[in-house]
C-alpha cells in the first residue's frame, strides 16, 4: 500500500522512467542516421533532384524497409514525447485522456499516409 503525503509524489520501481529515455534516443539515432543516409544519397547522385532520382532512391528493398523502420521509430518518438508532455502539463484527466486518444489516432493516420506514400513509389 503506497502511502501519499502531501503533494510529494512516491515512485515506485527500479530505473522508473529508463525505458522511455532509452526509447527516444534509440529512435533519435535512428532518424539521424536515416537522414544521414538520404543526404548522402542526394548529394552524391548526378543531375537535377527529380521525381525519378526520389524514385530511384527508394526503390532498393533495403531503402524501404530502413524508411519504414524509421515511420516505426518516428511514431513511437512522437508518442513518447507527446505522452510525457500531455501527463506532466495536463491535469485533468479527462482533458488529457482525450488529448491522449487524438494523438493516437493523428498518429496511426500519419502512420497509415506514410506507409501508403512509401509503397506507391
Amino acid at each position: 500500500m503506497s502511502v501519499n503525503y502531501g503533494s510529494h509524489r512516491t515512485v515506485v520501481g527500479a530505473h522508473y522512467g529508463m525505458r522511455d529515455w532509452l526509447s527516444q534516443r534509440v529512435t533519435a539515432v535512428t532518424i539521424a542516421l536515416f537522414t544521414l543516409i538520404l543526404l548522402a544519397q542526394i548529394i552524391f547522385s548526378k543531375g537535377p533532384i527529380s521525381y525519378e532520382l526520389w524514385s530511384g532512391i527508394f526503390a532498393a528493398q533495403w531503402m524501404k524497409t530502413l524508411t519504414f523502420v524509421v515511420i516505426v521509430s518516428m511514431l513511437y518518438h512522437v508518442w513518447v514525447g507527446m505522452r510525457n508532455v500531455f501527463m506532466d502539463y495536463v491535469k485533468p484527466y479527462a482533458v488529457r485522456f482525450v488529448m491522449h486518444v487524438f494523438a493516437i489516432l493523428w498518429l496511426i493516420g500519419c502512420s497509415g499516409w506514410a506507409i501508403q506514400v512509401l509503397w506507391r513509389l
